[in-house]
């Protein structure tokens, strides 16, 4: 049996993984193939998202054809990252994954800001914000499941926030706690989760593009959307937030189209993201050296190539216009409503069920690796770094289920005119989610430490020149370079024009700075 291995941060304290093959002693079990990380990947990777945001992309962009390259650059920049981070993976297999390739390349503060992200809005956020999905696309199958069937009313705290609890929110906030519950038992029932669901998931894409291209083929469609399709026809103004800089269109020039596909990708990066979850899990893969850079290639290639051609789906049935306005921006399901008539909404809520559930699973798996491998640096809660008798850290998953819980149930007051937007339906004041604004704060702040890891493979490769490395990543430097500079452009562009979702995605990472003083100093107190 593998004894387990003394690891050492940055800092030279005590961290990492405690590493035991066979998972007795308390240690972690090696139960994830080469498959089931894959699974993760593509399952963490596959929400919602895709099935909707091409709608506000196709706002943005103006054109087919540069709809179409929106997705193209985010698949280039996700597989051009996940090759790279394969180096550090195979490098540093250990639970964690980022937080510790931060920690090791800079120092234990900029893996600690990455893992405070993470718990409040980056994976939390993301969980809380498929689960609503979920619970959405329930509902049209149980209309009981409502964002307005209240079972406490909204009470407003301040000028932009309220309270409240929906039915909506309830399905939510139980699909939660259950996934939570059942990963709780072990890896072994998560990575059965995970496989049958990504499997169900991937089919009900890949039958979406068949159904899309070959069956719901419309040739008015097909002529309007491949025919100048590189012309953008009554793009979205894109206004400067800070003072300047000009407005800008796809349609104004070379400046105008770079800013709308910077602009753009927030909504493709985000139903890309979470492909690096896999790593946070490296104590629980098999040949870890071997298996998470496979799978980070896979996943993200597996799925990219599905997001391409889930969009020329779209294309090939609905004309742009009809993308851009379809209702409540469900593009997929006015896609399938050409094919199926009436019955296509709800063959498309029972695709996204499966498809919101089985992407929870593997984020809620995922992300309490990252909280452990803080606990045992002792930046965190001290019991975070206990593993249960099933070899899973348990109290890492449920301080993650509370956070999001917690998410959950606040709401945005939204107003129109300085004065609270009022829906004509329902006469009663209309609200927004939490987690949204959230997420959207959060997006520059999530590339920055993209940017970050991958500028800390150079780092490495400086100070650790002799590392063990079993596979190194493809194309260095050129490849992470280049995903360097194209992801600080779209961070920049963000922190321009989108400033007021940008700020206070920083202002979020830079509170965990005190607070990391004060789990070190505390942690020092401890030692003595």
């Amino acid at each position: 049996m593998a004894q387990p291995a003394t690891v050492k941060s940055a800092s030279g304290e005590p961290g990492g993984t405690v590493d035991r093959g066979s998972g007795q002693d308390g240690g972690f079990v090696r139960e994830l193939g080469l498959l089931d990380s894959t699974m993760i990947v593509a399952g963490s990777m596959i929400g919602s998202g895709i099935f909707i945001v091409s709608a506000d992309i196709a706002r943005q962009v103006g054109s087919s054809g540069w709809l179409l390259a929106t997705w193209i650059i985010t698949g280039l920049l996700t597989i051009g990252a996940a090759l790279s981070y394969g180096e550090l993976a195979a490098m540093m297999p250990k639970a964690g994954g980022q937080y510790v390739y931060l920690r090791e390349a800079f120092s234990p503060l900029w893996g600690f800001l990455y893992g405070w992200a993470l718990l409040w809005v980056i994976q939390s956020g993301t969980i809380a914000a498929v689960a609503v999905g979920f619970a959405r696309y329930f509902g049209v199958l149980v209309p009981w499941i409502s964002p307005t069937n209240w079972l406490l009313r909204p009470v407003d705290v301040s000028h932009g926030y309220a309270v409240s609890l929906s039915t909506q929110q309830l399905i939510a906030i139980l699909m939660v706690i259950f996934l939570t519950f059942l990963n709780t038992r072990g890896i072994r029932l998560g990575k059965i989760i995970q496989n049958v669901f990504t499997s169900a998931k991937t089919l009900s894409l890949a039958a979406l593009i068949v159904l899309g291209i070959l069956v719901g083929r419309n040739a008015e469609a097909i002529a309007a959307n491949f025919t100048a399709m590189w012309t953008p026809v009554n793009p979205a103004t894109i206004s400067p937030e800070v003072g300047g800089l000009p407005a800008l269109t796809a349609a104004a020039g070379a400046l105008g189209l770079l800013v709308a596909l910077c602009v753009a990708q927030v909504g493709s990066l985000f139903s890309s993201d979470a492909w690096n979850n896999i790593t946070f899990t490296a104590g629980e893969v098999k040949d870890p050296r071997r298996n998470i850079p496979l799978s980070l290639a896979y996943g993200t290639l597996l799925v990219t190539a599905l997001y391409c051609l889930a969009n020329v789906a779209y294309l090939c049935t609905l004309t742009l216009e009809q993308i851009r306005t379809a209702p409540d921006d469900r593009v997929a399901t006015a896609a399938l409503s050409v094919i199926f008539g009436p019955a296509g909404a709800a063959i498309m809520a029972v695709a996204i069920i499966i498809s919101t559930f089985g992407c929870n699973n593997g984020l809620i798996l995922a992300g309490a690796r990252v909280y452990y491998a803080m606990a045992k640096d002792s930046l965190f809660f001290k019991k975070t770094a206990e593993l249960n008798e099933h070899h899973v850290p348990s109290f890492a998953l449920v301080v993650q289920c509370i956070v999001t819980c917690l998410i959950v149930l606040p709401r945005t007051r939204v107003y129109e005119n300085g004065a609270p937007k009022i829906d004509p339906t329902l006469n009663e004041p209309v609200y927004g989610n939490l987690y949204g604004q959230l997420l959207d704060w959060v997006v520059f702040a999530v590339l920055i430490f993209y940017v970050l890891t991958i500028a800390g493979l150079f780092v490495l490769r400086k100070k650790r020149p002799d590392a063990e490395r079993p596979y190194r990543a493809f194309g260095y430097p050129l490849v992470p370079g280049l995903y360097m500079v194209a992801a600080s452009t779209i961070a920049l562009v963000l922190l321009l024009y989108r400033t007021k979702t940008s700020l206070p995605g920083l202002a979020i990472v830079l509170t965990g700075v005190p607070v990391y003083w004060l789990w070190k100093r505390r942690a020092e107190a401890a030692r003595g």
